[in-house]
């Protein structure tokens, strides 16, 4: 009878630290993203800095277009920004597990398809965050790069993506810096074409 007991504890202690792990907040995150692969969603500039005023009034379209346990890929369209004046899709937005948490990067890519001089740039989870809302603070291999390229600005960015029942917001922030995209999920659009260079 003891055995049994001691078998049966032992078991729901498992049972119980299995269950903490699949509902760590960036686990319910990561599945509620994942939840709407396939998915593209209508979106706009939130944001209101002389900084954003390429994008004012432009459309927007993000699209959860590939996913995996491990990785999420999400296209990030904007109409008018191309330099035809058409849609710009140079940019893919990349969350990936870590074994510590999640990865934010940024793949930028021209129109023929080749890599942006700046690309997968980002940074890592350093919290738990929340089941909606996770930041990424710039890391090491971005600043690195930035300052390469004359961009050592953006070496304090963090960036941050938080998805709710009613839409995602895509979010940077840095000193004086307070950039912000939303999408509503209750406006689903056609999925774009793929963006340049996948």
């Amino acid at each position: 009878m003891k055995a049994a007991l001691s078998l049966l504890t032992a078991t729901m202690l498992a049972g119980y630290a299995t269950t903490s792990v699949a509902n760590s907040p960036q686990d319910a995150f990561f599945a509620s993203l994942s939840a709407r692969c396939g998915q593209a969603y209508a979106g706009r500039l939130a944001s209101d800095q002389e900084a954003d005023s390429e994008m004012r009034g432009k459309a927007m379209v993000m699209h959860i277009r590939h996913c995996t346990p491990d990785r999420i890929e999400i296209p990030f369209h904007i109409d008018g920004l191309a330099e035809n004046g058409g849609w710009d899709r140079s940019r893919t937005w990349i969350i990936s597990r870590t074994p510590t948490g999640l990865r934010f990067k940024h793949d930028h890519r021209h129109a023929d398809g080749k890599p942006d001089a700046v690309t997968l740039y980002g940074g890592d989870t350093t919290d738990g965050g929340t089941a909606t809302r996770q930041t990424f603070p710039v890391d090491a291999e971005s600043i690195a790069m930035f300052t390469a390229t004359g961009r050592s600005v953006s070496n304090s960015n963090i960036w941050s993506a938080e998805t709710t029942d009613a839409g995602f917001t895509y979010g940077l922030d840095r000193q004086g810096r307070h950039f912000r995209v939303v999408f509503d999920y209750a406006k689903p659009v056609t999925p774009p074409p793929a963006p340049w260079g996948w």
